[in-house]
């Protein structure tokens, strides 16, 4: 039917006239539709007996209608990536005219509701047999478990492999490896200067060279390098003492005067007496040149106990190697193989605990230069 809108009027008394005296109030009429044909208007006009029933079942058609779209749409995708387009099409023509006569009811919802949802839910991938399903969860959880370890032990082999300086064993194992090189060395004069230059290619070879670069980067180098860059010492100072690797502190007479060290005004009662040959720091090769000389040096308190300690790091390793060389020309055993007197002084050292007194040697030294304190 036609729908007729009326404007907004004024209606005014009936018996309006010119000469009446009466006022007459304005009525605003509300605008609404008025439906010619008077069954559609009571049609939309709610029923008063049971308001309650329509509302609720209208909404829930309405969401209803909705997830039968969704649905729709997703089996439409699927069909897509199994079968070609076209039969994807015929199939949705197919499917839309059931679903839009379906009766819905209340009791019906909840059951629709359910099931469409259940699209919208990725479940993992269960066996075929569903009562096992958690014996074999629990059964592949615990398969994964050493199998993942596998994985991280694997993982870090390989770095080690690829990249020796990331393998860590324990400090007491490098310097053991460190002491059968120097006795090495002390029977084949070549062994460390081969070692560096990398004709050496065998794994225990390998091995020692990594020992030797940990003692050297992480022990030594490090701890030197925090001494000096805290201290006020002057170049030349630090390498007469570089230089040198015999050391005597010697306590004298107090005396105000510049500390040879520092160069700073200090009352000076220590003389420091350097000595020794001079050496190569990886081959431990020593240099006969002016191997006499000596240097004798007055500093203060501060710059005297800064040397001991810098001097007892920076020259660790020849003393150590020096010792290695005189216990194996005190065996004096020339006959037998490089490697059987090698394993056997190695034994010997290690059953003594000498080896492990250089090591706490070792760690004193290193304790003293992190406990050193800043010059006042």
């Amino acid at each position: 039917g036609k729908r007729k809108r009326l404007n907004s009027s004024v209606i005014y008394d009936s018996d309006e006239s010119e000469d009446s005296d009466i006022l007459v109030r304005k009525v605003f009429v509300k605008r609404h539709c008025i439906m010619d044909d008077d069954e559609s208007y009571e049609e939309q006009q709610p029923d008063k007996t049971c308001p309650t029933e329509n509302v609720p079942t209208t909404r829930k058609q309405k969401v209803l209608a909705k997830l039968k779209e969704l649905v729709r749409q997703s089996a439409a995708r699927r069909s897509c990536s199994s079968v070609n387009c076209e039969d994807s099409n015929s199939e949705k023509e197919i499917e839309e005219e059931p679903l839009c006569d379906l009766p819905l009811t209340p009791s019906e919802g909840s059951e629709t509701d359910s099931d469409s949802m259940k699209d919208f839910i990725v479940e993992e991938e269960e066996d075929d047999d569903d009562d096992d399903g958690d014996d074999n969860s629990e059964h592949k959880k615990s398969e994964n478990q050493p199998h993942q370890k596998q994985l991280n032990t694997s993982n870090s082999e390989l770095l080690a492999h690829y990249i020796p300086q990331l393998c860590r064993c324990d400090h007491y194992v490098h310097f053991k490896r460190i002491v059968k090189a120097f006795l090495i060395n002390a029977i084949d004069d070549t062994f460390l200067r081969s070692l560096y230059d990398g004709t050496r290619r065998k794994k225990y070879a390998q091995d020692m060279l990594l020992s030797l670069h940990y003692l050297d980067d992480r022990f030594i180098q490090p701890r030197l390098e925090n001494l000096i860059c805290r201290s006020r010492w002057k170049d030349r100072y630090k390498e007469r003492v570089d230089c040198y690797p015999n050391v005597r502190i010697i306590l004298k007479n107090s005396e105000n005067m510049c500390c040879q060290a520092c160069e700073l005004k200090r009352y000076c009662r220590f003389n420091v007496l350097l000595s020794g040959k001079l050496y190569n720091s990886k081959t431990l090769e020593v240099d006969d040149f002016m191997s006499d000389d000596k240097q004798v040096l007055k500093v203060g308190t501060v710059c005297a106990n800064r040397t001991r300690v810098y001097h007892n790091l920076k020259h660790f390793k020849y003393k150590l190697y020096v010792d290695c060389s005189s216990i194996a020309k005190l065996d004096g055993v020339e006959d037998e193989p490089v490697k059987d007197s090698v394993e056997r002084l190695f034994s010997h050292l290690e059953e003594s605990g000498w080896i492990q007194k250089r090591y706490n040697d070792l760690e004193d030294y290193m304790d003293d230069a992190d406990s050193f304190q800043d010059e006042k």
